[in-house]
């Protein structure tokens, strides 16, 4: 289970996780946004300004920090893994640019599509065995849950889920929707992951540039590693 306080940094191993309606309480609650107003990513659009080095940063959501009813505050990690004092003028050295500053979400939701990614380990082992010569785990794909399925599960397993709704655990509820449309974050160098473009190529060439499920929330709860996925 992961969670990205500040999207498009390395983000955070959980046990367990509060669920609400917009999903991990504190997933991608910030980003680092630019003076034209852009979120930094790996990729360039309308919303999203490509910004290298990110993803050699981690962070972590504190909950209920800042006082009394406070919804929780993020932690930026620094590469050698020092949290930093002053998130806004670190970013700023470490990007070589003096116009971003660390946002919260505001009307413009930080997700790239919907709040919710879940990936089988079916699927990971199928990209494994496709780049046998590059490092791949989960932190390439950036999931929320990763999926233990049993042996002989066909990769992208995951497509057999869209248009359904399914159980996490004993309350929450999410809907599947759609997948994700990869991009070239996934072959981009993070922490001890590096640089790999075969990851993507493989992708695309074997599934159209998609993987995973993307899922809306239905209804809040809490999640735990070791909770089961069950399809309704």
């Amino acid at each position: 289970m992961w969670r990205y306080p500040i999207k498009s940094t390395g983000g955070e191993r959980l046990r367990s996780a509060e669920v609400d309606l917009r999903g991990l309480v504190g997933d991608r609650l910030y980003a680092v946004r630019d003076g034209d107003g852009r979120f930094g990513s790996g990729k360039n659009t309308r919303r999203f300004r490509r910004m290298d080095g990110l993803l050699h940063l981690r962070s972590r959501f504190l909950r209920g920090q800042g006082g009394p009813g406070a919804e929780g505050l993020p932690e930026l990690i620094a590469p050698d893994g020092r949290v930093v004092g002053d998130p806004t003028a670190f970013l700023r050295a470490h990007l070589g640019r003096d116009d971003v500053e660390l946002a919260r979400e505001g009307e413009v939701s930080h997700f790239d599509q919907l709040p919710i990614s879940v990936l089988t380990t079916a699927t990971l082992d199928w990209v494994r065995r496709e780049v046998p010569d590059v490092p791949v785990d989960e932190r390439r794909f950036r999931p929320n849950l990763l999926v233990r399925t049993p042996p002989g599960t066909p990769p992208f397993v995951e497509d057999e889920w869209i248009g359904r709704e399914a159980r996490l655990g004993t309350t929450v509820r999410i809907d599947f929707l759609r997948s994700s449309e990869r991009c070239v974050m996934t072959g981009q160098a993070q922490q001890d992951l590096p640089r790999a473009s075969a990851v993507l190529k493989a992708i695309a060439t074997a599934h159209d540039n998609r993987l995973d499920a993307l899922a809306t929330v239905l209804t809040p709860g809490t999640v735990r590693v070791g909770d089961p996925l069950v399809l309704g």
